[in-house]
């Protein structure tokens, strides 16, 4: 996949298109895991899968789904498979190419058949969020493509403004639960895809042999040739300016977005022991400065972290679009050679247990993640350690990696303890 399209087949293997264009590679998301995991996905993309199917029998759920039968579509491999959730499913591109995108989302409802009994009873409803706007609400495969093994397939245009894609589908608790079978509910989705709005398709393309022998034609090679001719006085200067603005680009990669292990090392003079300035379940957090000057906090996961790739993508996904004063600011991630890394604004007062009782930043911060953010969030982790302090000495609340969604027509939540404990 490149920086600016994502095609990937939801619940099943890696599947090839093949239509006028060419080869486009839908990348399957089938890790074989099992239980409400989460499953991050090399350095491009990622999804996240949170809750458990309580009314079914089965002891171990399951989080995929399959079909004998086949779908109508023009495309049906794509809708032989399916990733379920019984509450939320997020996916996520990181390192995205920021711009304006034409979202595509395939459904088909896989899992009820029109030959069961009472299946016309069956209501599957979920929300569909993109960049972490409610684009549908109370969406329904079955109604959308009027019957079951049916393609639908929904359109929004987005815009990507900090390097990170987010398609979120929540089960609210609506439509029924138990037909036709225990169990059956929740939010369901096939495949996705999304290209820039300039073009129409895109993705990770493989060029189709009849389009390969036709570029042997002499007709096309001497096109080739005369462009050629006509471009190379300015080649050296345009490729000069581009790698001039990329390398540049590269020393300083911004406010937002990907950093090299290499940056991140040089940042925090190879993550020495003197640049430390906290641990937490997650790992060890440094100090480190930009090669602009800019400060920053890295957080890096430790190989004994009982947290990991879940909490990493989790966090991703909560903060990643989350703007406030109260706040902490994720500036970007790093995913290389194995290693999981986390880029905040640099705090200068570090965290302080009493910020919590002593200063109103933490309930404003409380109250717009709770009632005016988007997406409303309850964070899970409160705790001295996670309330960060600026120069100014202004609380910011961190750490979102247990973070979950809460619904607006929920008057109450109800969880279990999820983060470390805190003596104060």
């Amino acid at each position: 996949m490149d920086s600016r399209s994502l095609h990937i087949n939801c619940g099943g293997p890696n599947v090839t298109i093949e239509n006028s264009r060419g080869r486009f590679l839908y990348e399957g998301d089938n890790s074989g895991l099992t239980g409400s995991a989460m499953n991050y996905h090399g350095k491009k993309w990622g999804f996240s899968n949170t809750g458990d199917f309580m009314d079914d029998i089965i002891t171990e759920d399951t989080y995929t789904v399959f079909s004998d039968s086949v779908v109508s579509a023009k495309y049906p491999e794509l809708y032989q498979t399916a990733r379920l959730s019984p509450l939320s499913l997020a996916y996520f591109a990181f390192c995205f190419e920021n711009g304006s995108y034409n979202v595509k989302l395939h459904f088909a409802e896989i899992q009820f058949s029109d030959e069961e009994p009472y299946v016309r009873l069956a209501k599957r409803f979920f929300n569909i969020y993109v960049q972490g706007k409610l684009i549908w609400e109370d969406f329904n495969i079955r109604e959308e493509a009027n019957g079951t093994h049916k393609e639908v397939i929904k359109e929004v245009n987005t815009t990507v403004t900090d390097n990170t894609l987010e398609i979120r589908l929540y089960w609210a608790g609506k439509g029924t639960t138990i037909i036709p079978k225990r169990g059956h509910y929740g939010s369901l989705i096939s495949a996705i895809s999304v290209c820039p709005s300039s073009e129409s398709e895109c993705g990770a393309q493989v060029h189709h042999p009849l389009l390969v022998r036709k570029a042997h034609k002499p007709r096309i090679y001497t096109l080739i040739l005369v462009i050629t001719t006509l471009i190379l006085s300015l080649a050296f200067l345009i490729v000069g300016a581009f790698y001039w603005k990329k390398c540049v680009r590269n020393e300083d990669s911004g406010k937002r977005g990907s950093f090299s292990l290499k940056q991140l090392k040089v940042a925090t003079d190879n993550f020495d022991p003197l640049n430390k300035i906290g641990e937490g379940g997650f790992g060890s957090v440094y100090k480190g400065r930009l090669p602009d000057g800019t400060l920053i906090a890295v957080k890096k996961l430790s190989s004994k972290s009982c947290q990991g790739n879940k909490e990493f993508v989790n966090e991703i996904g909560m903060i990643a679009c989350l703007q406030h004063p109260n706040l902490v600011k994720l500036y970007g991630c790093c995913c290389e050679n194995n290693q999981l890394l986390l880029v905040y604004e640099y705090l200068e007062n570090n965290c302080l247990a009493d910020a919590l009782f002593g200063r109103s930043g933490i309930a404003r911060g409380l109250a717009f993640l709770h009632e005016d953010s988007a997406v409303k969030i309850i964070h899970r982790d409160i705790k001295g350690t996670n309330v960060l302090l600026d120069k100014d000495l202004n609380s910011k609340i961190s750490d979102f990696g247990l973070a979950r969604l809460h619904e607006d027509e929920k008057s109450h939540i109800t969880t279990k303890v999820a983060g470390t404990m805190s003596v104060l």
